[in-house]
């Protein structure tokens, strides 16, 4: 059931052991001050937590700050549990120190864009207002 005139709901999710997350709660910030409604998941979730916290919070969007080496793995994981939970309509986005290269790699197991250091806020906001529409 489609929730109008309602704020976007973004999930922004720290998997693994990666303690850096000033990026995160900068970005969550930013989609605060955009109008969205932001649940953010702290620090060292798991893939299981954070596919569950993406259901329980019906959120729109699935947000994965990632500055450890393991995003390919992460990222894959979460993508097979949101389709497992029937939750693949999510619009997952993904941010951190990702090499270019392995941007394609990361779309193949259905993210919808990636994000990556120098990345203006606005670009983020604007991305994903114009993947979810207007409220």
């Amino acid at each position: 059931m489609a929730r109008s005139n309602a704020p976007i709901r973004v999930l922004v999710a720290k998997p693994g052991l990666d303690g850096h997350d000033r990026g995160a709660k900068v970005v969550a910030k930013a989609f605060v001050e955009a109008g969205m409604e932001v649940i953010y998941t702290g620090l060292h979730q798991t893939v299981d937590q954070i596919v569950a916290a993406a259901v329980q919070e019906d959120v729109d969007v699935v947000g994965l700050s990632i500055m450890s080496g393991a995003y390919m793995g992460y990222t894959r994981r979460v993508m097979e549990r949101l389709r497992d939970q029937k939750a693949d309509d999510k619009l997952v986005v993904v941010g951190g120190v990702i090499p270019a290269a392995h941007v394609p790699a990361l779309k193949e197991f259905g993210v919808n864009e990636v994000f990556l250091p120098g990345t203006r806020l606005d670009d983020i906001i604007d991305y994903v207002k114009g993947k979810i529409g207007p409220r």
